[in-house]
């Protein structure tokens, strides 16, 4: 800028500060629900079986240890946000796909170059009531959100923080 003097010495305090991430995690409840996460030990398990490459990139790429994500059950007849859970690790390798044994084996991937990635999350918060998607679609700035999108099928999402926070509003 005219008339002002830079002294060099940049230091933004954004830098420091961590960006919190949300995301919206896909599971059909016949597969693996809330309920399973919520019995295992310590409520923490990985997030394995993601064979999308758009979602495989968020995992890897974009999701951070202390990000929040909710639990969507879909495939389910009323489709539904169960809860809430919390990035406990970053991206690591899918050990299933090395696995020969494993629905989610994938005999191109190779441990030295993985193709697929998981996190590991920990169940935070149970809904005793789901917001189902028909509820979500009534939800008045919700708009934009990826899950409500005609179309949208991927499994791992991101969420905004408006949208994130509109939704937390809803269950308290």
């Amino acid at each position: 800028m005219a008339g002002t003097r830079h002294t060099g010495v940049v230091t933004p305090i954004e830098s420091f500060v961590p960006i919190m991430r949300y995301w919206l995690l896909k599971s059909e409840p016949d597969s693996y629900s809330i309920d399973h996460l919520w019995a295992e030990p310590g409520r923490t398990t990985f997030w394995d079986g993601v064979r999308n490459y758009q979602a495989r990139n968020f995992i890897r790429d974009d999701m951070k240890k202390g990000d929040l994500a909710f639990f969507y059950h879909s495939g389910a007849p009323a489709p539904a946000i169960a809860g809430i859970v919390e990035i406990t690790r970053d991206a690591y390798a899918d050990p299933s796909a090395f696995e020969p044994g494993s629905k989610y084996f994938d005999s191109k991937s190779d441990p030295d170059n993985p193709t697929w990635f998981v996190v590991d999350v920990k169940a935070k918060k149970k809904f005793s009531e789901p917001i189902t998607l028909a509820e979500l679609r009534d939800v008045k700035g919700l708009d934009g959100m990826e899950l409500l999108k005609r179309g949208s099928r991927l499994s791992v999402q991101p969420v905004s923080e408006r949208h994130w926070k509109v939704i937390n509003e809803l269950r308290g």
